[in-house]
């Protein structure tokens, strides 16, 4: 990526903010190293784990420790005889301490929901030479342990031994009183690695011993007392014995460090990614900024988009759509001075940047991109006096050095171009320059005030106008941008709020009327249609939204009622099956009440609960259940407790299953089941049930007839008709129809195990 964009684009200035919210200092670089990605795959993978970590971190505190940058040290360690000192390895140490809080963190039982962050968690393994002799060998301020070997804590009991004896000694020297006046403290001092007193200087001579040095005033002399001497050497070599075994403790433990350093390698590197993911995660939620599409189908979709710096700034940001339709890939903006136009066209590049990085943007979600691999920014005055170059010469220098490898995937962004010479040269080449873009296939926006390329831009298929939009009271600038028209160049009312003489300005309106008639008026007259339709836009996108949350607090309420109407009706069932286990109530009673229960709050409701387990005790004859094998439904005619199993109906075939090969009847079968089973059957698959409950009487006698008409056709000679308990009128209403018809022989109610007075078996008639 050309840095002379990034620093036009000022994309270095959005990961300067992004690395405030690192916590380590490599972590820091690499957000100030990030680049826009040139594979789309990469693109899209960096925006699944950006979201990923969005999601896990709203409802899970991940914070990550801040950990020293191992970089030197890695270097250091290449040169095979270097040992490292207690500070590179306490760095070990201190990452490591963060990977395994982090590890126990996001490996959760839930993280099957987060594969991408799983995958990054999965990386963070503890080597286990290093991690646990690091552990064991250092205190973490990066001292080593006296259990770090036998040897090293024999040699320092000895030394806290001496400390001891030389402790006891003074303070049986100070016990003497004419002497205690000579002392400056009463207490050991520690001076070339041995313990002295500090001495009055002008008693020096009172007590025999080595003066080892003075203080800087001169009025303390520390001195080494001949009653010391002897511990003072003992004290010595033990210091030396304990350097040597401490070496030998960092030998070892680099040692331990240089096996495994491709495997610490990787763990710094993931440290460094998670908390680079960690700081984007920060970044997104301070700023608002949302995880948009990029797709190499896509087209420019920026909705409500904010320059980013802007944000940053705490400035009042209006946000502004940046929209192309289907089929266009050149945005021509146009308008009044100081009204945003340059601002759009960052906008739309830096946001590309961001997206192609893997950064949030400050966008709304359904925001979508193109895929781009190279940009192209031409904005600002690029003379150099140096070069000799003036600001046209510049400009088109710039443009003609990347001009071939300029493509469909590439977004040109143009601020002004063409200026700087005749404007009517300046327009024709302008309009010539996005000609041969388009035909490039290239991404373009383009913000001008040359009245030609505003035609152009109303004009030219594949492109797509804008302006943007002033406010007809005040002539102040909204921001916003008005599709499809163009707009005016103000440049004398700029003048006038810049405070330029108002005869000028007159002179200069006069000098306007003669050169362009009325076509200001016509601008403003524009200008006002397209802020009326800008209001009614932002009106009917508020009262959409309104409607939408009204809506979701009906659903909501809907949603908790119905699980209220489920638990009572769950809690009506257990209780009627509890009586009845405890033989206070009568088969047939019971099975009438849970008929009842079933016809009064229908079946769906207590059989389709997605939690629900089927319990053969909640099992009743002329229940529709799932028989997952052949995935159809059938209905139970038998329950067998005692060995566990299912007496079912499927198509004329009666078997018996176990629980483990049967589920509640799916919502989508069963509403056709109640509605209506009847079908050009054959033989085989006619069902030997009509099941009439939830319809009116006269679509019932209706079903009814069909049914016994294809039950004659198919041969049957017995059938079962389901019309429920209710208040009667349906199974009145049954009765009296199969009395009327031809083709019953005789019928009669089903027996108690069967359904009871919900359920009327027919007899056909040969």
């Amino acid at each position: 990526m050309d840095s002379r964009t990034l620093q036009l684009l000022e994309f270095p200035k959005v990961l300067q903010q992004l690395s405030t919210f690192a916590v380590s200092e490599a972590g820091r670089d690499a957000c100030l190293s990030l680049l826009p990605h040139t594979s789309l795959e990469r693109i899209q993978e960096c925006a699944a784990l950006n979201r990923e970590v969005l999601s896990f971190t709203e409802h899970t505190p991940l914070r990550l420790a801040s950990f020293p940058d191992l970089t030197g040290v890695f270097t250091f360690l290449a040169n095979p005889l270097a040992c490292l000192d207690e500070d590179g390895l306490v760095g070990f140490l201190a990452m490591l301490q963060v990977v395994a809080d982090i590890k126990n963190l996001v490996a959760m039982p839930e993280q099957e929901f987060y594969p991408l962050l799983g995958n990054v968690a999965a990386k963070l393994i503890l080597p286990p030479k290093t991690w646990s002799g690091l552990s064991r060998c250092l205190t973490p301020d990066g001292n080593i342990r006296d259990e770090a070997s036998p040897e090293l804590y024999s040699v320092r009991q000895e030394i806290r031994h001496i400390y001891q004896m030389c402790t006891r000694k003074v303070q049986e020297f100070i016990q003497i009183k004419e002497l205690q006046h000579m002392l400056q403290d009463e207490y050991l001092t520690i001076s070339s690695d041995r313990y002295v007193l500090a001495l009055k200087s002008n008693f020096k001579g009172r007590l025999k011993g080595i003066v080892h040095h003075y203080s800087q005033t001169g009025e303390t002399c520390y001195i080494e007392p001949l009653f010391l001497v002897e511990l003072n050497n003992d004290l010595q070599e033990f210091r030396q014995e304990e350097r040597a075994e401490e070496q030998k403790i960092l030998q070892l433990l680099t040692d331990f460090i240089r096996s495994e350093e491709p495997s610490l390698r990787d763990i710094f590197d993931q440290m460094v990614h998670l908390d680079l993911l960690l700081a984007i995660c920060h970044f997104s939620r301070h700023f608002d900024a949302q995880v948009v599409t990029v797709q190499d189908s896509g087209r420019v979709r920026l909705m409500n988009a904010r320059h980013p710096l802007l944000v940053m700034g705490h400035e009042q940001v209006v946000p502004v759509d940046i929209e192309l339709q289907d089929g266009q890939r050149v945005l021509v903006i146009t308008g009044g001075n100081a009204g945003g136009k340059t601002v759009c066209l960052k906008t739309l590049g830096l946001l590309g940047l961001m997206a192609h990085a893997g950064l949030p943007i400050p966008a709304d979600e359904n925001s979508e991109l193109p895929f781009w691999d190279q940009y192209v920014v031409s904005i600002g005055d690029e003379q150099s006096i140096e070069q000799s170059l003036s600001t046209f010469t510049a400009q088109i220098r710039n443009f003609s050095e990347v001009w071939p490898h300029i493509g469909a995937r590439t977004l040109v962004i143009l601020d002004e171009f063409g200026v700087g010479t005749d404007p009517t040269q300046g327009a024709a080449l302008a309009q010539a320059v996005v000609d041969g873009l388009m035909e490039r296939k290239a991404w373009v926006g383009i913000a001008t005030h040359f009245p030609a390329l505003k035609a152009y831009g109303l004009s030219r298929e594949g492109v797509r106008a804008a302006s943007v939009i002033f406010s007809p009271d005040t002539k102040r600038p909204l921001f916003r941008l008005g599709y499809d028209q163009v707009g005016a160049s103000r440049a004398l009312d700029v003048a006038r709020e810049q405070g330029l003489p108002e005869e000028i300005l007159s002179k200069a309106q006069e000098y306007l009327y003669l050169d362009s008639g009325y076509s200001e008026e016509i601008f403003d007259r524009l200008n006002q249609l397209s802020v009326a339709k800008e209001q009614e836009l932002v009106r009917i996108t508020a009262q959409g939204q309104a409607l939408e949350q009204k809506y979701a607090q009906k659903m909501e309420k809907l949603e908790q009622e119905r699980k209220r109407v489920t638990i009572e009706v769950r809690q009506a069932a257990q209780e009627i099956m509890r009586q009845w286990r405890a033989a206070r109530c009568e088969r047939k009673e019971s099975l009438k009440k849970l008929a009842q229960l079933r016809e009064a709050v229908g079946v769906h409701t207590a059989e389709n609960i997605p939690e629900e387990k089927l319990c053969l005790t909640t099992i009743v004859p002329g229940q529709v259940l799932f028989y997952l094998p052949w995935k159809k439904n059938g209905v139970v005619r038998a329950v067998d407790i005692k060995k566990k199993r299912v007496q079912l109906e499927l198509s004329g075939v009666s078997l018996w299953v176990g629980l483990e090969d049967i589920a509640p009847m799916a919502e989508q079968a069963q509403q056709n089941t109640n509605s209506s089973v009847i079908r050009p059957y054959s033989a085989s698959v006619l069902p030997l049930r009509l099941d009439l409950r939830g319809l009116r009487t006269h679509e019932a006698e209706m079903e009814l007839d069909r049914f016994l008409d294809q039950a004659l056709l198919a041969g049957r000679t017995a059938v079962e008709i389901i019309h429920g308990l209710g208040s009667g009128a349906m199974r009145q209403a049954v009765h009296e129809h199969l009395r009327r018809s031809r083709a019953v022989q005789s019928f009669n109610l089903g027996n108690a195990d069967e359904g009871g007075d919900g359920i009327t078996k027919v007899v056909l008639a040969e």
